[in-house]
C-alpha cells in the first residue's frame, strides 16, 4: 500500500513539472494557487467543523500587504509573500478570537460581516487603488537573482509553495493535533469533559487556515501582479466553499481536485458564448453536488473503491469456504469408510 501511494506521488510530481510545458503556464499556476486557498479553508471546515463565510478577507490582505511592500518598499517577492502571508495570519488571530466565541451559523455571519468591513475600507482607502484595485505588483527576482518575470520560472516557485503548504497542511492533519481537532469536530462536549480547552485548538486551528489563505493570496498577487477588489469580495468566499465541497470534505486532496475544476469550468465557460452564466452554472454544480454526492468527488471515488475491495473480499471467500466444505466432506467420507 505505501509504495502504491509513493508511486502515485512520483506520478503527480512528474506530470506536475512536464505540465507547464503542455498547458498555460498561468492558468496552472491559477489553479495551484486556489488549491492551497481550498486546502486552507478545508483545514477549518472538514477537520474543526467550522464553517467561514468570510476567508477572502485573508486572502486579500495578504495579496495587497504582498502588493504594497513590493511596490513602496521594493522588497523581494519571497519577503513580499513572507510579510503577506503574516498580515493574514494577524488578521486570522483577530477574527478568530472574535469569531469563536459563537458556532454554528453565528460563527458563520460574524466572520462574513467582518470580511465585508474589510471589502469596503479595500474599497474606500486611496492606497488600495479603490474598484481599479492594486495593479502592477512587481514580480522581482526571487533570492535576487531568479527572475519570476518569466513565466517558467515563476510556476515552478508557485508549485513549490503549494507542495510546501501542502505537506504543512498534511503534517497538521496527521498530528496528535490534528486529532485533537477531529474530535472536537466529532463531539465537542466529550472533548471538554476529556479535559482539551478547545476553544484554544480552534483559535490555532483558525489562524493556521487563516495563514495559508495569505500564503495563497500573496502568491496569487505576484502572479497577476494584481490585488483587486475581487480577491475580498464575498463572491470568492463562497466559492473556495463550492470548491472544497465539490472535491470533497475532509479530505486533504479534495479541495485540490475541486479547485482545479472550478478554475477549468471559470476559464471555459468565461471565453465562449456562456461568460454571463458562470455563477449560475457554478451554482448549478453546488445543487448537484449537494443532492447527488455530498461527500464530493473524491470522497465518491473512495468510497467506490472501497465497495469494490470488500466485494472482492468477500468473493475471494466465498470462493475458498467451498474447498474448505468439500475436503471436511471427503475426509468424513473417508473415515466412514476405514471404520
Amino acid at each position: 500500500m505505501r509504495s502504491r501511494i509513493l508511486w502515485t506521488v512520483f506520478l503527480v510530481l512528474g506530470l506536475s513539472f512536464i505540465a507547464p510545458f503542455v498547458i498555460y503556464p498561468v492558468f496552472l499556476m491559477k489553479v495551484l494557487c486556489f488549491a492551497l486557498f481550498a486546502c486552507g479553508f478545508n483545514f477549518l471546515l472538514g477537520y474543526v467543523g467550522l464553517l467561514s463565510f468570510g476567508h477572502a478577507a485573508f486572502f486579500s490582505l495578504a495579496a495587497y500587504t504582498t502588493g504594497l511592500v513590493t511596490i513602496n518598499l521594493k522588497v523581494t517577492p519571497e519577503v513580499g509573500i513572507l510579510i503577506g502571508t503574516c498580515a493574514a495570519t494577524l488578521l486570522g488571530l483577530v477574527i478568530g478570537w472574535l469569531a469563536i466565541r459563537r458556532s454554528g451559523i453565528y460563527f458563520s455571519m460574524i466572520t462574513l460581516a467582518l470580511a465585508q468591513m474589510l471589502y469596503f475600507i479595500y474599497l474606500q482607502a486611496p492606497f488600495t487603488g479603490g474598484e481599479d484595485g492594486l495593479q502592477g505588483v512587481p514580480r522581482g527576482r526571487l533570492f535576487g537573482f531568479i527572475d519570476l518575470g518569466n513565466n517558467l520560472y515563476l510556476y515552478y516557485t508557485v508549485l513549490a509553495i503549494f507542495i510546501g503548504g501542502y505537506c504543512l497542511a498534511h503534517r497538521a492533519v496527521h498530528s496528535p493535533f490534528g486529532h485533537v481537532l477531529q474530535a472536537i469536530r466529532e463531539n465537542e462536549p466529550r472533548a471538554i469533559s476529556v479535559g482539551y480547552e478547545v476553544n484554544r485548538y480552534k483559535l490555532l486551528a483558525f489562524v493556521f487556515s487563516s495563514a495559508l489563505a495569505g500564503l495563497a493570496g500573496s502568491t496569487k498577487s505576484l502572479v497577476f501582479q494584481l490585488a483587486s477588489l475581487a480577491d475580498a469580495h464575498w463572491y470568492l468566499s463562497g466559492e473556495v466553499v463550492l470548491m472544497t465541497l465539490l472535491g470533497g470534505m475532509g479530505f486533504l486532496v479534495g479541495p485540490v481536485v475541486g479547485a482545479a475544476l472550478v478554475v477549468t469550468l471559470q476559464s471555459y465557460l468565461s471565453a465562449g458564448p456562456l461568460a454571463s452564466f458562470v455563477p449560475v452554472i457554478l451554482g448549478s454544480c453546488f445543487v448537484i453536488c449537494v443532492m447527488s454526492f455530498r461527500r464530493g468527488i473524491v470522497g465518491e471515488i473512495r468510497a467506490a473503491i472501497t465497495r469494490y475491495s470488500a466485494a472482492s473480499e468477500s468473493r475471494s471467500i466465498s470462493r475458498v469456504t467451498p474447498d474448505r466444505n468439500d475436503h471436511a466432506a471427503t475426509a468424513g467420507k473417508d473415515g466412514g469408510i476405514s471404520s
